[in-house]
């Protein structure tokens, strides 16, 4: 708990942390020097900056529960849901009791054990390496941190365990919008299933598998590109005109991983909305049209290629790939793998994932949510379906 409030803290420094571009070999030797000591915890007014970081994420959280945009607070939630109390589960978000206990020593704690030189990297772009090599042992090696060289504690290094589960919070979702325009109210539902970590063969197939389901909102603007030709947008969005939203999102960590789709729609349709999801899920491991897989691995490679167009991509895709594998895979090598996807390895993952307890996040006005067995007995059916439910009361 403690590491992802602090690190929500230092979100507000980690430009020149991570991300500094530099241009000219004099503005190198500069930026590694500045870094090395450690300034803005050494800066002389800290406490006025630590306060009004204090105040900025303290908005940020009140932000966060009123913007019509629900998935940030959705994603949290699934993950949540999917790895109950251990690892990515836990809260990513810090309390809001929680801001005002961090101070300089709490800071300098927390940098003095997880910013390590085991567990980082650093990374160039349009340098030559061995000025690179020789700015960092010049400006890098012997330099005493800020917060000092005291011996760093054992840190977590607990492995994720998918546990799957549901998390609800009921909520009226009635007064979202932000002008004069009324905003529909909405319920949003996001359903999970396991995938893997990015360091197993499976990534690309699954990364191939979320491109191929695609979607995003009813009222996107569509054209070349845009996938509006994804399973989410022409089984879901386009047959059923009263859904606004249908979206599969992957994330993938070093030892798990989550494929899920997040919908909303108004709260009278839940159950009939989470029946077309489930059955989504279903046909994953179902017929793969050539046609449909070819345009996924195409929009997926073409995505890949255009965002390695810019240099601090490449910048950050380099510390990245290092930080997490301990080397870099080239675009041409990840667009041979993207290529080497076939339907039956679709196939292969889908009813692999198939085979896991789902994980649900629910938000919004929950009357009519389908219980969490139902859901599970859908996806473990062949076709998808929920179970029937008679009342003799209505």
């Amino acid at each position: 708990m403690k590491q992802n409030i602090l690190a929500e803290l230092l979100t507000f420094w980690k430009n020149w942390h991570f991300r500094q571009l530099i241009d000219l070999r004099a503005k190198m030797k500069f930026y590694l020097h500045w870094k090395s000591t450690g300034v803005f915890v050494t800066a002389r007014h800290q406490d006025k900056e630590i306060e009004m970081t204090r105040m900025a994420v303290q908005f940020e959280l009140e932000d966060l529960n009123m913007r019509p945009d629900p998935e940030p607070l959705l994603t949290e939630m699934i993950h949540e849901a999917a790895y109950r109390e251990n690892t990515v589960g836990l809260h990513r978000f810090c309390p809001t009791e929680n801001i005002a206990k961090i101070d300089r020593e709490v800071l300098h704690s927390y940098l003095r054990n997880y910013y390590t030189p085991d567990r980082m990297v650093l990374a160039g772009v349009g340098v030559e390496h061995e000025h690179l090599v020789e700015c960092a042992r010049k400006y890098l090696l012997g330099t005493q941190p800020a917060w000092g060289c005291e011996k760093a504690v054992d840190v977590d290094r607990s492995v994720a365990q998918y546990t799957g589960g549901v998390v609800k919070l009921e909520r009226d979702m009635s007064n979202v919008s932000l002008g004069p325009a009324p905003f529909p109210e909405l319920t949003h539902i996001m359903i999970g299933l396991e995938s893997c970590s990015f360091l197993e063969e499976d990534f690309i197939p699954f990364a191939v598998l979320n491109m191929m389901m695609g979607g995003g909102g009813s009222f996107s603007a569509g054209g070349p590109g845009k996938g509006m030709f994804t399973r989410l947008y022409l089984n879901v969005l386009n047959r059923h005109h009263w859904m606004y939203n249908a979206t599969s999102y992957h994330h993938s960590y070093e030892d798990t991983g989550l494929l899920c789709v997040h919908a909303s729609a108004d709260p009278r349709q839940v159950r009939e909305m989470v029946e077309i999801l489930t059955k989504e899920f279903i046909l994953m491991a179902g017929t793969v049209d050539v046609v449909e897989l070819e345009r996924a691995k195409t929009q997926l490679m073409s995505m890949l290629m255009m965002n390695l167009e810019s240099r601090p991509v490449i910048f950050e895709d380099v510390g990245r790939q290092v930080l997490a594998t301990r080397s870099r895979k080239l675009p041409h090598e990840l667009c041979a793998l993207i290529r080497s996807v076939k339907p039956e390895d679709i196939r292969r993952v889908a009813s692999q994932m198939l085979c896991r307890k789902p994980a649900v996040a629910a938000l919004g006005d929950l009357s009519h949510l389908p219980a969490y067995e139902h859901i599970q007995a859908a996806l473990s059916s062949r076709d998808g379906r929920l179970p029937r439910t008679y009342r003799l009361f209505r």
